[in-house]
């Protein structure tokens, strides 16, 4: 997936009513501004992602999930508020809000999902590869 700095990762909420640690490789950061992204974060999200065999809860008191879609949840903090994981229902990946995770990370952003959702006061300007809606691989791979 991406380089690794640690062969575990931890990370949690900012009250830490939800903590987790990951083992193994982290997919690079794409940083998704469709409407979803905007109304449960503020902004757009920058999220890496594991499988889901990986990802370990440390302390799950708080953790809720929010069916955002007939097709995916998002987990959040049910005391805080943080926003910390989505989850398609057909895929055994989950996809880490990559700020709840300590630092360093050790992953790299790697390009930008439903631009054309984004929203008029702000640009992107870091020369990453950018996609009207979903990457084109992500894409086919949801067809098949």
């Amino acid at each position: 997936m991406t380089k690794e700095i640690a062969e575990i990762r931890t990370g949690s909420c900012l009250c830490g009513a939800v903590a987790f640690e990951v083992r193994g490789a982290m997919r690079p950061v794409i940083a998704c501004h469709c409407r979803q992204c905007q109304k449960t974060s503020g902004h757009f999200v920058a999220a890496t992602a594991c499988l889901a065999d990986q990802l370990t809860l440390t302390n799950e008191t708080g953790l809720r999930w929010f069916q955002s879609s007939p097709e995916a949840q998002r987990g959040f903090c049910g005391e805080c508020g943080g926003n910390l994981f989505y989850r398609r229902l057909d895929r055994d990946q989950v996809s880490i809000m990559t700020g709840m995770l300590d630092h360093p990370t050790g992953l790299d952003l790697a390009e930008h999902i439903f631009v054309a959702d984004k929203s008029d006061y702000y640009e992107i300007g870091d020369g990453r590869l950018q996609y009207a809606s979903d990457t084109p691989d992500r894409s086919a791979r949801r067809k098949a």
